[in-house]
């Protein structure tokens, strides 16, 4: 049993939480906002939209009833894997296709939730420990990436103020994980941000330009684009990006699982693939965009040593409000990409860290165990590295087989199978048989 705490360390957790997932969840917006051409009117109703269903979509994901709502201390965010499809639907159909399309796709999951929950027993050690393995080895390039300043091709990138920004951000994690204890250790990463954005100021390095231009309020609206249309090739392929999330969101719910000690059991996960599912059709309705959980968050985690809900729910609140005024939530993107960068790197590595804690439960004697890690982690670390590999086959294919972690699912998952059939129990080591 977790012991809660209270309200204001909760309030400052929760912060921390919405500093680790904030670039993601803003990243889609932009980038979809960006190709589609969108105007400085609709591109700040669009990233303030997403803040806000950001905050919306993690309540529907706590708040546990018997219809959705898995109950776990995670947060949700904007599906990355989504962005190359949507900007593909826009351009080739309309907005309008687009967010019809992502409205399907969330009755879709919501239909099949049951379905595709009953995938637990494929999921024994061997599987659910190389899949969070690869989930933090794959987030690692991204972290090193933002270290070097975000742009891997701009001029600056890995200068020497940029690798300063990012070391010193992780020094100052380092050192407050320690040589301190409490709740000041398990608030190291929001400290270390705090510290390396004031560093980067007195650099000159921090502008404040997107707070003074930001709005004071902001309320959502039902169909700002305008009303949803549905077109059969984009609905099959938002369906096909579902999927891939459910996927992705099943090594997180087996990876949050196991940090507080809860034994996932099938209800978990239909209600968390439907809370999933809500999510996406609020997001069309409201011309957002499909959320999944974000494995970002897993790392800190296990990094604070705080694994209760209470500070989910200030996460979830603060995403909400800062939805609402779009000046607060611009404060987070004053903090510079390499401090981001050098937090990332700490917290993502501790996912890596979990997923090996999960593997030392398996019997490594069994030969099959190994080629089933060896393979899938290297398959997942591959494809990720290089997403161009399947470039040949059909676009449909090319949708599942982009995301290492996909990928790393359903190879770990088939060998498992192949190799040791329905016995979980030869996935263990002789003290658990």
């Amino acid at each position: 049993m977790q012991k809660e705490v209270s309200h204001q360390k909760a309030a400052v957790l929760g912060l921390q939480h919405l500093l680790a997932m904030y670039s993601g969840a803003v990243a889609v917006p932009l980038l979809i906002g960006t190709a589609l051409k969108f105007n400085a009117e609709q591109m700040t109703y669009l990233v303030s939209i997403d803040i806000f269903m950001c905050g919306l979509a993690t309540l529907l994901q706590l708040i546990t009833n018997r219809f959705f709502g898995i109950g776990f201390p995670v947060i949700l965010g904007c599906a990355i894997q989504a962005v190359a499809p949507l900007q593909m639907i826009g351009r080739k159909f309309s907005i309008n296709d687009m967010y019809g399309a992502i409205i399907i796709a969330g009755i879709f999951v919501i239909l099949i939730a049951g379905v595709f929950a009953k995938i637990k027993k494929f999921f024994p050690p061997v599987v659910t420990g190389t899949l969070i393995t690869t989930i933090g080895l794959t987030l690692i390039p991204v972290a090193i990436q933002n270290m070097g300043g975000g742009n891997a091709t701009a001029k600056n990138f890995g200068s020497s103020q940029n690798l300063l920004l990012a070391f010193c951000t992780m020094f100052i994690i380092l050192a407050l994980e320690i040589w301190t204890k409490g709740f000041l250790q398990s608030i190291s990463v929001l400290i270390g941000l705090i510290s390396g954005t004031l560093i980067a100021a007195c650099l000159g390095l921090v502008s404040f330009t997107p707070v003074i231009t930001a709005s004071w309020f902001h309320l959502p609206q039902l169909f700002y684009f305008g009303a949803p249309h549905f077109e059969w090739s984009s609905s099959l392929t938002m369906i096909i990006i579902a999927l891939v999330s459910m996927v992705e969101s099943t090594g997180v719910f087996f990876a949050t699982s196991d940090l507080i000690k809860h034994q996932v059991s099938e209800d978990d996960l239909k209600k968390g693939y439907r809370a999933e599912g809500l999510a996406q059709i609020l997001g069309g309705l409201f011309n957002a965009f499909p959320y999944t959980t974000f494995s970002q968050n897993v790392g800190l985690l296990q990094l604070s040593g705080i694994k209760t809900k209470r500070p989910i729910y200030w996460a979830a609140g603060l995403l909400m409000t800062m939805g609402l005024l779009p000046k607060i939530g611009a404060l987070v993107t004053i903090i510079p990409t390499p401090v981001l960068g050098g937090a990332m790197l700490v917290m993502f590595t501790m996912i890596a860290v979990q997923g090996i804690k999960t593997l030392v439960q398996v019997d490594l004697s069994n030969n099959n165990n190994i080629l089933i890690i060896a393979i899938s982690i290297g398959l997942g670390l591959g494809v990720t590295i290089y997403p161009q590999f399947f470039h040949n086959l059909p676009a449909t294919i090319q949708l599942f087989l982009n995301n290492g972690i996909v990928i790393t699912s359903l190879s770990a998952t088939i060998l498992n199978l192949l190799l040791n059939g329905a016995k979980s129990k030869n996935s263990l080591t002789a003290n658990q048989i």
